[in-house]
């Protein structure tokens, strides 16, 4: 019974494939569609992060300024070295700065968690 739900999953999700592939302006419907997942998914991304800082900001605080500001820094460096990847891997230089940028988010974190373990 269980395989019988798979391939009517299947066989639906190809039909919708074949349909988007066929019918005219279904690309456009396609990429509407598409936009509107990363929309949604980044929405609830924000929602996430919304609720780890309210549930852990005591601990956030409790790390101190310095500790703080090297936490947000890591996490918007992270988020532009996602954004920038294929920009920065074009040239031989780019992709050295982009790992070199990577290990120091790394370095940021190890200490952060280093402070934070400390107590």
């Amino acid at each position: 019974m269980e395989r019988a739900r798979t391939a009517r999953n299947v066989a639906i999700v190809a039909l919708i494939a074949a349909a988007v592939f066929v019918l005219p302006g279904g690309g456009r419907a396609a990429n509407t569609f598409e936009g509107v997942l990363v929309v949604a998914f980044g929405a609830g991304i924000a929602y996430l992060g919304l609720r780890l800082y309210r549930e852990n900001r005591v601990a956030l605080y409790s790390l101190g300024d310095r500790h703080r500001s090297l936490l947000y820094g890591a996490i918007a460096l992270t988020l532009f070295l996602i954004m920038a990847r294929v920009r920065m891997w074009q040239t031989g230089l780019g992709e050295l700065l982009w790992f070199t940028l990577v290990g120091g988010v790394v370095y940021a974190l190890v200490a952060v968690y280093r402070h934070w373990r400390a107590y």
